[in-house]
């Protein structure tokens, strides 16, 4: 198949993130099966604007913050030079609205819509466009074959009116050779790490990790935080875990190479994900293979890959009490702690990137195939 991927960011960008993971493991598996692919996204600097990587020709072009404005152009130019078979709409963000030009085979992925959640990430103006783009979905997109990352990102298809056998699941994972529990760092027995991995936005609410760690931090003084990541609230977390006299507890390792997250996932005692809203919680499997249990706010995306009670435990998001409550649980209870993290390796091993590979060739071969008998 010649496959044309749409997405905002490719995995050289410096703000990929769970999306694009999930892109380039599934399609540089495509690649390499001998079918031709091509991502088309956004410039960032010093980025050349054609390259290879992994078998993907990525193709750049236009600004992030503008580049939906330019798809249908280059769609165009890259349609008529390379001919693709089939079109995938990557959709984690502001929808391009490729059924009102692309006019082959053309399907969909969603990680997750924000909803109202988009109101706490930004200003009123550019959260009320997102808002009104994404109720438009259901309308353009209805009659177009979709692959949702979870279980609850197909509820909310389903919910918005896109019909039950045009959704397929297919859900993210980690990469067992980099991703286990293989050489893992031991640190010394009064030292603990609470640690959250992820882009730094504010829907992302580790804001609300701080503050809970500021609740139980007296009681745990060998206790501390590692965030690691990068994002356009660094700043504000820094700032908040100096206020509350955190600043030599927390530590902000900013972005960090695939090696070194593995790493310092290893030295954790455990993860935290307190996010509003998220399509799966890639983060949430890679740190289960790694043999760590995860404390998530029981929220659409993280209610479906944490287990309450097996390999992780759930609490209601933006009670801060409760997820400090939590902590302490995981801090003091080992035999819990060590009960989650065996699940949490049973649970990680369930989902390879080579099976999401499969049913993503299935998916978009049965989409051309549907599209050829209706053009018949």
């Amino acid at each position: 198949m010649k496959i044309l991927v749409i997405n905002w960011q490719d995995i050289k960008n410096p703000l990929s993130g769970g999306a694009e993971v999930h892109l380039h493991q599934i399609f540089s598996r495509l690649a390499k099966r001998n079918h031709e692919v091509t991502i088309l996204s956004s410039m960032f600097p010093n980025a050349p604007e054609e390259e290879f990587v992994d078998h993907i020709r990525i193709v750049r072009r236009g600004n992030r913050n503008l580049f939906n404005l330019c798809v249908k152009k280059m769609y165009h130019r890259l349609q008529q030079t390379y001919k693709f078979d089939v079109v995938v709409d990557d959709f984690n963000k502001i929808p391009f609205f490729t059924p009102a030009f692309v006019k082959g085979p053309l399907v969909t992925v969603v990680h997750h819509f924000f909803g109202r959640t988009i109101y706490k990430e930004t200003n009123p103006i550019f959260a009320s466009y997102v808002y009104l783009t994404e109720s438009m979905v259901p309308v353009v997109y209805k009659k177009v074959p979709f692959a949702a990352v979870s279980e609850s990102t197909r509820q909310e298809l389903i919910n918005k009116g896109i019909l039950e056998e045009n959704i397929v699941l297919i859900p993210n994972a980690a990469d067992p050779a980099l991703y286990n529990t293989n050489a893992s760092l031991s640190l010394p027995t009064n030292r603990q790490i609470i640690g959250y991995v992820g882009r730094i936005k504010k829907y992302k609410s580790v804001d609300q990790l701080i503050v809970a760690f500021s609740k139980i931090a007296n009681e745990f003084p060998h206790t501390e935080v590692t965030i690691i990541g990068d994002g356009d609230n660094i700043d504000k977390l820094r700032k908040l875990s100096q206020e509350m006299g955190l600043s030599e507890r927390v530590t902000f390792t900013g972005r960090v190479s695939e090696q070194e997250k593995v790493k310092l996932l290893r030295q954790m005692t455990f993860l935290v994900n307190p996010s509003a809203k998220e399509g799966w919680g890639l983060t949430v499997i890679e740190a289960n293979a790694c043999g760590k249990a995860v404390i998530a706010a029981n929220v659409p995306g993280l209610k479906d890959s944490v287990l309450d009670n097996r390999t992780g435990l759930l609490y209601e998001y933006g009670n801060i009490d409760s997820l400090a409550d939590k902590m302490r649980k995981l801090l003091t209870n080992e035999s819990l702690r060590k009960k989650l993290e065996q699940e949490a390796i049973r649970w990680a091993a369930k989902f390879t990137w080579e099976n999401s590979a499969n049913k993503m060739e299935t998916f978009l071969e049965s989409a051309i195939a549907k599209f050829s008998y209706q053009a018949n």
